[in-house]
C-alpha cells in the first residue's frame, strides 16, 4: 500500500527574472537527502526555453 502524504507541492521558477513560475508535485524521499529538481521548460513571458529551479511553496 501507498503511504499517505510522501507527495509535496514545490514552486518551480523561472531563472530568467520573469516571475513565471508553475506548481509540481514531488515524492519526498526516504532515506536520502533530497536533491533539488532544475528542468529547462518554456517560459511565456521570455518567449524562450529557461532553466526552472525549486523553491519552496
Amino acid at each position: 500500500m501507498a503511504k499517505k502524504g510522501r507527495t509535496l507541492l514545490i514552486k518551480m521558477v523561472s531563472t530568467a527574472q520573469t516571475g513565471y513560475f508553475f506548481v509540481r508535485s514531488k515524492i519526498r524521499p526516504t532515506g536520502t537527502p533530497a536533491r533539488r529538481i532544475s528542468q529547462i521548460k518554456f517560459d511565456p513571458k521570455a518567449r524562450r526555453h529557461v532553466l526552472f529551479i525549486e523553491k519552496k511553496l
